[in-house]
């Protein structure tokens, strides 16, 4: 590659990327239990022409996202991961959920899927299933708590229970209510499935996974909802009358829509985690807000909220984590364009706009991602893994090199 000038633009968002990650990394060293990040990524392969796995995990490292969420259990993604350090959530396919009801097949899927690669492949959860109990397959619904339980008890049989956690993502139409946030319900007809699920999941201390696009509330009524207060702007937010909590943003006011949700029955302890959220940098013309610039913003201004690692007003010491949607645009996707643009790069390696991310793939036989770091002869993971630093330092090291830019 040939020299390139960075712009002030382009390291300040590669010092956030940075404190996102250090952050995490400081707080996971004291006494609390907060995972190394809070910021994750999905990797979706519905394309023909992604890089391979082993390209991506290069791609990974160099931009130090050390979370991902895979929507399969596909070999040669999981073996290219394998010493990498990265943690993996493991998908099973909605396809797949019936086959998980026979204890025998969920014994079978386990030890192929997941015990044939522990532990040099950091698997740290399976997501069985997506946004099941807002579809339409009745028999599915039924199945995927079952299908869970299996899944648990083949972790257990091979001592990896407590290492793995199992859940399902949602998505936001489990809701019946969502607004205001303290008033928030799960969709009445989904109680008499959400109750066991939520026992279960509590039972085995797993989170309630939920997908969250504030883009596609603005995309169905742009008169209406604030740009600002979807992209994270300055505005004048949002008042919950029975509690008087102001919300600056939709995506902290739904999270809370689900806290009050599961609260409603009985369930406040569980832990919410964003497993999808973004926004696409190009849509059809029907499709309100689908730009680059608003992508941009939106992905932007959420790594700065999750790299203070707080959490949302009802749930304000609980550090909130999210898995943005998505690595790769996918070109295979159906759908309105929108579907095929929520990709943070193409399939090139090429960032699809600025968010401080660097490693661009070369286009001959032989692919490969290139990065700098402060010693060259350290990658991202011995870097940052064996810095054993306060937050506090961290803090002001990088507030005081954004200031000299």
């Amino acid at each position: 590659m040939g020299t390139s000038v960075t712009s002030n633009g382009d390291l300040r968002m590669r010092c956030l990327w940075a404190l996102v990650l250090l952050s995490g990394l400081a707080l996971s060293n004291s006494a609390s239990n907060t995972s190394a990040s809070t910021t994750g990524i999905n990797y979706g392969q519905v394309a023909d022409n992604l890089p391979s796995p082993e390209v991506v995990v290069g791609l990974l490292q160099a931009n130090n996202i050390n979370k991902v969420k895979l929507f399969s259990a596909n070999e040669t993604v999981l073996k290219a991961f394998a010493n990498t350090g990265i943690e993996l959530i493991v998908g099973i396919g909605n396809e797949n959920v019936g086959n998980m009801t026979d204890p025998t097949k969920a014994t079978e899927w386990v030890n192929e899927n997941i015990r044939t690669y522990l532990p040099a492949t950091k698997i740290i959860g399976i997501a069985v299933g997506n946004e099941v109990y807002t579809g339409t397959d009745t028999q599915l619904m039924a199945n995927l708590v079952p299908a869970m339980k299996n899944i648990h008890s083949a972790l257990v049989s091979i001592g990896a229970d407590m290492n793995i956690q199992i859940t399902t993502p949602h998505s936001l139409a489990v809701l019946g209510n969502s607004y205001p946030p303290s008033a928030g319900s799960f969709v009445s007809d989904l109680n008499s499935l959400m109750k066991p699920l939520l026992d279960f999941l509590s039972q085995i201390g797993s989170p309630f996974f939920i997908n969250i696009y504030p883009y596609f509330a603005y995309k169905s009524n742009p008169s209406q909802v604030s740009l600002d207060y979807v992209l994270f702007q300055p505005n004048a937010g949002v008042i919950d009358p029975n509690n008087n909590i102001r919300y600056n943003n939709m995506l902290y006011a739904q999270v809370d829509a689900v806290y009050s949700a599961l609260s409603a029955l009985g369930y406040a302890n569980l832990e919410v985690t964003v497993s999808e959220t973004g926004w696409p940098s190009m849509g059809d013309a029907s499709e309100a807000g689908a730009t680059l610039q608003n992508a941009q913003t939106y992905n932007g201004n959420l790594l700065q909220l999750l790299a203070q690692n707080q959490g949302t007003p009802l749930r304000p010491k609980l550090v909130l984590q999210a898995y943005l949607f998505a690595l790769f645009n996918e070109d295979m996707k159906t759908g309105p364009t929108s579907e095929r643009n929520f990709g943070l790069f193409k399939p090139d390696g090429t960032a699809v706009y600025n968010l401080g991310l660097t490693g661009t793939l070369s286009t001959g036989s032989t692919r490969t991602v290139t990065a700098s770091y402060p010693n060259a002869a350290d990658g991202p993971s011995s870097y940052f893994s064996s810095a054993k630093v306060s937050f506090s330092i961290i803090f002001f090291s990088i507030l005081i090199l954004l200031h000299s830019l």
